[in-house]
């Protein structure tokens, strides 16, 4: 499948700015799974400093905001072919050793609530692929996606507390719960292309967890299912901070407004 994808990113600041740089991971990754046919990133009053390949061989590129600049804009346009692998990105290869993505962070810890859903999901037995598939359905069964109720900043185990959240949360308690059963797993941002509309509310997010014999394996537990060539990976990383696909600092201002348009559609592959 032939994917074109728009990504907008509006920043209007309450007062000129000073001095701020962005740390952008806006570049899919060409790995199992997709290519990477062109990309191209543009700003408005803004400046490329440089780009750089991050520990999770994210494509990572910095920006400078343009003193004085009170709107600023990030468009970031290209096309993707994607294949159907149900989910399969295969054999561990970043610059990461693999006992690094077992590791706990204070996202993904596990409270209470997860350690009870650990202790459930240990109790089915089955293989590998069985288990973490039922451990995605108990999820979403257990914490129903509602916008506007979490923020970047929530943990996993606060998600499952409240009983609704996004798929950073899902994924997040996906993490956390498979990284307890002894399976090193990650975040994943990108995007999604669903089959009823081009524009998106939002990039999403998913997990993968690595199983042996298979390596890496995508699952989304906020759709039930493993990716397929509807999505495009982006970025990496043990959470969602590790694959964030904008973050930064600034001074001289707070930013009073921003505004995310991402759009996904099919494309003719030309003969």
């Amino acid at each position: 499948m032939r994917l074109a994808i728009r990504h907008t990113t509006h920043y209007r600041f309450a007062r000129p700015v000073v001095h701020a740089i962005q740390r952008l991971r806006l570049t899919p990754k060409s790995t199992q799974g997709q290519e990477i046919i062109a990309w191209d990133i543009r700003f408005e009053n803004a400046e490329k400093q440089f780009a750089y390949e991050d520990q999770h061989r994210n494509s990572t590129t910095l920006i400078s905001m343009n003193p004085g600049a009170q709107e600023v804009t990030v468009t970031c346009s290209g096309t993707i072919d994607t294949h159907d692998f149900a989910g399969v990105i295969g054999r561990h290869a970043g610059h990461l050793p693999l006992w690094s993505f077992r590791g706990q962070t204070p996202l993904t810890k596990p409270g209470a609530g997860m350690r009870g859903l650990v202790r459930d999901v240990r109790k089915e037995g089955g293989g590998s692929l069985e288990t973490l598939h039922a451990l995605s359905a108990r999820i979403i069964d257990k914490v129903g996606y509602r916008t506007g109720v979490t923020g970047v900043e929530t943990t996993a185990e606060d998600a499952w507390a409240q009983g609704c959240g996004v798929c950073q949360d899902h994924a997040h308690l996906f993490i956390g719960t498979a990284r307890a059963l002894g399976y090193p797993a990650r975040y994943v941002s990108g995007y999604l292309m669903m089959d009823d509309r081009v524009d998106q509310e939002a990039t999403h997010a998913w997990a993968e967890a690595h199983v042996e014999n298979l390596g890496w394996v995508g699952f989304d537990v906020s759709n039930g299912i493993s990716p397929d060539q509807r999505y495009v990976r982006v970025a990496t990383g043990r959470d969602y901070r590790d694959a964030a696909p904008i973050t930064g600092i600034s001074t001289g201002s707070t930013t009073a407004e921003l505004s995310v348009a991402v759009a996904v559609e099919q494309t003719q592959v030309q003969q």
